[in-house]
């Protein structure tokens, strides 16, 4: 456990070293040693944020420090912490703090603060998280793919699923799992998808992909959806990674599979599968 708070305590000091110049999403995620794709899902699940607005967000606060502290210019501190114009950085200001830039600067003025991540993992209760480790074979799925922002994946991934569901694409492709596959570090494709038939065409607008053979950590989810497969995710990252001592992390993927889903909300049942190697 300790090797995993240590890493993930070092890309966040690296972030607030460095927070006045451009940060890589994947020299932050090397000071964890692990993949950008894991650790933007590993920062969210923990900090119940991502890592842009965890940037955004401390870059204001020390701002509105510095101009109220200070003789510094407007102007001056925008392009310290990151923005390209007076204009935008007092948008981006003015949300987060209900005040502008100028107003700042006036005595007594009201800000917010928002602290620094400090990661401390805590052994509660005696609650058990179910999983089982599967190897599988390779195999490929088809289904519609779209490019989705890391930053407002979890808003518009649902809108993906309701639009699929609500349109005649339900009727070629349920919807039996959910694929994740890292693009670049800030963006990322997500797939619904079935299990590819290869004696059929695949139809306009799909596509296939084949994953890979591999060992999958396979987490059952039981409940309403969503909130029993983000409950599940976020213990796999808060409580089962840290605390695992035979597997780390593989493949920049993962999957949701949709199983059952009933009338009843608590009889529905889905997992997540995450790809993993022996140490």
């Amino acid at each position: 456990m300790t090797g995993w708070t240590e890493g993930i305590q070092n890309a966040i000091e690296y972030i607030e070293e460095n927070i006045t110049e451009e940060l890589d999403i994947h020299k932050i995620a090397e000071k964890a040693c692990v993949s950008a794709f894991h650790f933007q899902r590993m920062f969210n699940a923990l900090c119940g944020i991502t890592v842009g607005e965890y940037i955004r967000n401390r870059r204001l606060s020390l701002a509105a420090q510095e101009l109220a502290q200070s003789d510094a210019r407007v102007i001056d501190v925008a392009l310290k912490y990151g923005y390209d114009s007076p204009d935008s950085f007092t948008r981006a200001f003015t949300r987060f703090h209900g005040i502008s830039p100028s107003a700042a600067k006036m005595n007594g003025a009201n800000l917010r603060s928002f602290a620094r991540v400090r990661i401390k993992l805590v052994l509660e209760g005696g609650t058990m998280l179910e999983y089982k480790i599967v190897k599988k074979e390779q195999f490929t799925v088809m289904g519609r793919v779209r490019t989705f922002n890391v930053e407002t994946s979890y808003a518009e991934i649902p809108k993906f699923w309701d639009e699929h569901l609500g349109s005649d694409h339900s009727k070629i492709v349920c919807g039996m799992y959910g694929v994740c596959m890292d693009s670049d570090g800030k963006e990322f494709e997500y797939m619904i998808a079935d299990n590819y038939l290869p004696w059929n065409e695949v139809p306009e607008g799909y596509v296939t992909k084949v994953i890979p053979a591999g060992t999958w950590a396979v987490f059952p989810c039981r409940g309403e959806l969503p909130k029993s497969l983000q409950d599940v995710n976020t213990r796999i990252w808060s409580e089962w990674l840290p605390s695992c001592k035979d597997y780390k992390l593989a493949g920049n993927y993962n999957i949701e599979l949709y199983a059952t889903i009933a009338e009843n909300p608590d009889d529905c049942y889905c997992e997540i599968w995450i790809p993993v190697e022996k140490v």
